[in-house]
């Protein structure tokens, strides 16, 4: 399959294959990963976090993201091969073989274990913690229809880390945050998921969204509105001002479109729709921001 993307432009050839196999053609994910934890920082700061701890905790979430992606294209290998959307991968395809795919999730494991330095002890327990999360993953689609939770547990655990490394300590507002994004992630994951239902049922693999099946909708909108409820509480308990909450209540607005859109017999919205959550993303950073600045 030939591409036409940055990757392709801008990087040598022999490269491409790696970039892809940590997804670094999408983004998406990565903002993802790293919004919400940004947002985290800025709560623990109560303000501006240092350049530093932005850059490392920014560099953290390129890099546990890639591990991750990595980890779960050596595990999916072969029932990628079956899937329209993932056939074209470059472990499934063949550009790269499985020994090459294990050098480069070691060497950047290795770069992980390098940025530890920069964090303090607490936070790099709290690190080594996340490699077991990370692992499992992969493995979860095929024995729990809850594999979203442990992506979403996986994606959001710098936010604790932004608590512990700032305050050496994570508060139960911080908790509250995160128990938050760990549900959004499953709302928004769980749109996008329903992409690859009837491949996943032929293959007998499982998601939220076979679980969920034609109650959907109000599965996702469910855990949205319990999400919501959780950023507020976060925001009373850190004692945020009304800027906070004016911004959560456009949050609230925006997943209510989310929903209004989102239809299990149109998954061709889904993925715009999981685009969509880098809005929520800016959202969360700029409602600590004015929350903790006003």
């Amino acid at each position: 399959m030939r591409h036409d993307d940055w990757v392709a432009h801008y990087l040598p050839a022999s490269w491409g294959p790696y970039a892809r196999l940590c997804r670094l053609d999408r983004p998406v994910g990565t903002w993802l990963t790293l919004l919400p934890c940004l947002a985290a920082l800025v709560q623990a700061a109560d303000g501006w976090p240092t350049l530093f701890r932005l850059f490392i905790f920014s560099l953290g979430a390129l890099l546990m993201r890639g591990v991750g992606c990595t980890i779960n294209d050596i595990f999916d290998r072969d029932i990628d091969k079956m899937v329209e959307r993932t056939r074209f991968r470059p472990l499934t395809s063949g550009q790269i073989t499985l020994k090459q795919a294990l050098v480069f999730l070691v060497a950047q494991l290795i770069v992980c274990a390098v940025l530890l330095l920069a964090i303090n002890e607490y936070s790099r327990w709290l690190a080594l913690a996340l490699v077991p999360i990370v692992i499992i993953y992969p493995l979860c689609k095929r024995f729990t229809y809850w594999p979203q939770v442990v992506l979403g547990i996986g994606f959001n655990w710098g936010m604790l880390m932004a608590w512990s490394d700032t305050q050496n300590t994570i508060p139960p507002a911080g908790i509250a945050l995160w128990v938050g994004a760990v549900l959004w992630q499953v709302g928004y994951d769980t749109i996008y998921a329903y992409v690859d239902v009837h491949d996943d049922l032929k293959l007998g693999v499982k998601s939220a969204a076979m679980r969920f099946a034609e109650h959907g909708k109000l599965w996702i909108s469910g855990i949205y509105a319990v999400t919501l409820a959780l950023w507020i509480y976060s925001g009373f308990a850190l004692n945020l001002s009304w800027p906070y909450f004016v911004i959560m209540a456009v949050i609230g607005a925006h997943f209510a479109w989310q929903m209004y859109v989102f239809s299990i017999s149109r998954p061709d919205h889904n993925f715009m729709l999981f685009r969509s959550n880098m809005v929520v993303g800016v959202l969360i950073i700029a409602a600590s921001l004015t929350g903790t600045l006003l």
